[in-house]
C-alpha cells in the first residue's frame, strides 16, 4: 500500500470562479480513487485507515486494554468504525479537542441470512435493502461481494470477492413499454433479488460455502456474516479536462479519506499543536446511527473519556475539556443539478470545484450556527481554500447528518460541512476533482487548532 496522500496548506492551490484555473496537484485525488477502490465494505474501510495511520506513526490499541496516556498516535478499530487520537507532547487533561466525524457506510444492498435462492432457472442472493439507495443505478451493473465473515473460533475474517459476480436485470423495455413515459417502478423486494447462477437446485449454504473456498477456509467454518454487493467500476476521471472524478460510495468515505490524510498531516508536525486532533468514523450514518459503532453510540465518548483519564485527569478535566472541543461533521452534500435547478434553493448553488460546503439548517437538522460558521471560515481561510454554503429549499425536505447527534449526545459544539456531490446515494457518485483536496487542506487546518 502506499503512503497516505497528505495535504499541504501553506501549498494549496484553490481553484475558484475569480481566478484563471490552476495546474492543479491530482496526487491526493488519485490516492482517494485507490481508497474508495480498495473499501468496498465500512470493515475494509477502516481497516485501510488503520494501515494508512500505522505508516504514519500510529499504532491500534484495544478497548479490552488499559490505556496509558503517552504522546502519540493512537486509533480504536470496532466493526465498521474507526477513532484515532494524537495527544501532543506536554497536553494536559483538560486539553481540549478537534475532532473530524465522518461515516463509513452507504446505501447498498445486503445479504440477508438466508441469502440461497431463486426461480425460474436462475440461481439468485437474497439482499436486503440498506439505507436510501437510488435503486436504479444498481440495475444492469456488475456486481461484486464483500465484507466480514465471523468464523467458529470467535475470529473474523475479511472477503472480498472483486469481479462479475451478481447482476440485478433490468426488465426489457419490450415487456414495460410505459417505463419511459411513466417512469421506473420497482419493488424492493421483487425487482432487486440479483442473480449469479443457473440452475434449478438451490441448496441452503451454496453461498456462504462459496466465499469459504473463495477465502481458504475450511468447509462449514463460517457461522456468522456481514455481507453486500458493490459496483466492481473502478474510480475515474470525467470530462473533457478530467474536471471531474466519478466513483462508489463518495459519501461518505471521500471525508474519511481527507480526515485520516488530515490527522496524518498534523501529526507529522503536531510538537507544537494546543489541541488534541481525532477521527471519529462512525458506521450506521445512513440508517439512524443508533448502534455500537454508531455516532448515536457510545463509541466517541468512551474514547474521550480514557484518553482524559489515561492521562490523569478527573471528570472535572473531562468536563473541561469537552466544553472548548469543536467538531466538524464531514459529509457530502448537494452540489447544484444543472438540469434540477428549481430543486435548490435559489440564492445557494453550491458548485463542483468550488471548494467544500458549509451546511445550514435552521431546524437543526445540520448542526451549524453562526459561532461554527467563524470557526470553519477561519480554518479555510488559514488553509487559502474558499468554501461555499448549502441550506435546503423550503419547499424540499433537508436531510441529516451525524452533525446534531455528536451535538446532542457530546454537548460538543459541532459544525456541519462536507464536499459538493452529484448523484448521491447512487452506486456511482460524481464530485469535482478539485474538492477532495481542499476538503483535506481544511480539514487539517481545522486540526491544528
Amino acid at each position: 500500500m502506499s503512503e497516505p496522500a497528505r495535504p499541504s496548506p501553506a501549498t494549496a492551490t484553490p481553484r475558484s470562479a475569480a481566478r484563471t484555473p490552476v495546474a492543479f496537484d491530482r496526487g491526493h485525488t488519485d490516492d482517494l480513487m485507490s481508497f474508495l477502490a480498495a473499501g468496498p465494505t465500512p470493515y475494509h474501510a477502516v481497516a485501510n485507515a488503520g494501515e494508512r495511520l500505522e505508516k504514519a506513526g500510529f499504532r491500534q490499541v484495544a478497548e479490552t486494554d488499559a490505556w496509558d496516556g503517552t504522546a502519540g498516535g493512537k486509533y480504536v478499530l470496532r466493526g465498521g468504525a474507526i477513532i484515532a487520537w494524537y495527544v501532543p507532547e506536554g497536553a494536559a487533561p483538560h486539553t481540549p479537542f478537534r475532532i473530524v466525524g465522518a461515516h463509513t457506510d452507504s446505501p447498498n444492498l445486503r445479504v440477508k441470512p438466508r441469502p440461497d435462492t431463486g426461480a425460474h432457472g436462475f440461481r439468485q442472493v437474497a439482499v436486503e435493502i440498506y439505507g436510501g439507495p437510488l435503486m436504479n443505478s444498481w440495475l444492469d451493473r456488475d456486481l461484486g461481494l464483500a465484507g466480514r465473515l465471523s468464523l467458529r473460533d470467535g475470529t473474523t475474517r475479511l472477503v472480498d470477492v472483486r469481479r462479475p459476480l451478481l447482476r440485478v436485470p433490468q426488465l426489457a423495455i419490450h415487456l414495460d413499454r410505459a417505463v419511459s413515459s411513466d417512469g421506473l417502478k420497482l419493488d424492493k423486494q421483487r425487482h432487486l433479488q440479483p442473480i449469479w447462477g443457473l440452475g434449478d437446485d438451490i441448496r441452503d449454504g451454496d453461498l456462504i460455502a462459496f466465499l469459504e473456498q473463495e477465502s481458504g477456509l475450511p468447509a462449514g467454518s463460517v457461522t456468522g456474516w456481514d455481507l453486500m454487493t458493490y459496483a466492481i467500476e473502478p474510480p475515474a476521471y470525467l470530462g473533457r479536462d478530467q474536471e471531474m472524478m466519478a466513483g462508489p460510495r463518495m459519501d461518505n468515505l471521500l471525508s474519511v479519506h481527507a480526515g485520516t490524510a488530515a490527522l496524518a498531516a498534523v501529526a507529522a508536525g503536531g510538537a507544537q499543536l494546543p489541541c488534541i486532533p481525532v477521527l471519529a468514523a462512525f458506521d450506521h450514518e445512513e440508517t439512524g446511527s443508533q448502534s455500537d459503532t454508531g455516532a448515536d453510540g457510545p463509541l466517541l465518548g468512551s474514547v474521550l473519556e480514557r484518553s482524559v483519564l489515561a492521562r490523569g485527569g478527573s471528570y472535572e478535566d473531562r468536563a473541561r475539556a469537552l466544553a472548548a472541543t469543536v467538531c466538524l461533521s464531514s459529509d457530502t452534500g448537494h452540489a447544484v443539478h444543472p438540469n434540477y435547478a428549481e430543486r435548490h434553493d435559489p440564492t445557494h448553488h453550491p458548485r463542483l470545484n468550488g471548494g467544500p460546503i458549509l451546511k445550514v439548517n435552521v431546524n437543526n437538522r445540520y448542526a451549524t450556527d453562526g459561532s461554527g460558521r467563524a470557526i470553519f471560515a477561519a480554518a479555510c481561510d488559514r488553509a487559502g481554500v474558499p468554501f461555499q454554503t448549502f441550506v435546503s429549499n423550503n419547499s424540499m425536505p433537508c436531510g441529516t447528518t451525524i452533525g446534531p447527534i455528536t451535538a446532542a449526545r457530546h454537548g460538543i459544539q459541532t459544525v456541519d460541512i462536507g464536499a459538493a456531490i452529484l448523484s448521491m446515494h447512487s452506486a456511482r457518485e460524481l464530485c469535482g476533482a478539485d474538492d477532495p483536496f481542499l476538503l483535506a487542506n481544511a480539514l487539517t487546518a481545522f486540526l491544528e487548532g
